[in-house]
């Protein structure tokens, strides 16, 4: 039960954010699930710069 806790007490600020902040969020984590499931260890803050500018947009 108190795992549970914690783990709603992480996710309420994504669940609270507005769409473009969450859509920010989603894209991030599953551009960072990619590189794991490649073992890709490169640079990535390119990548998070482009899709924050494209939410932006």
């Amino acid at each position: 039960m108190a795992q549970d806790n914690k783990l709603i007490q992480v996710q309420d600020p994504i669940h609270s954010a507005s769409p473009a902040v969450r859509q920010i969020i989603e894209r991030v984590l599953e551009l960072e699930k990619d590189r794991l499931d490649r073992n890709d260890r490169g640079v990535i803050h390119t990548d998070i710069l482009n899709i924050v500018k494209e939410a932006v947009q």
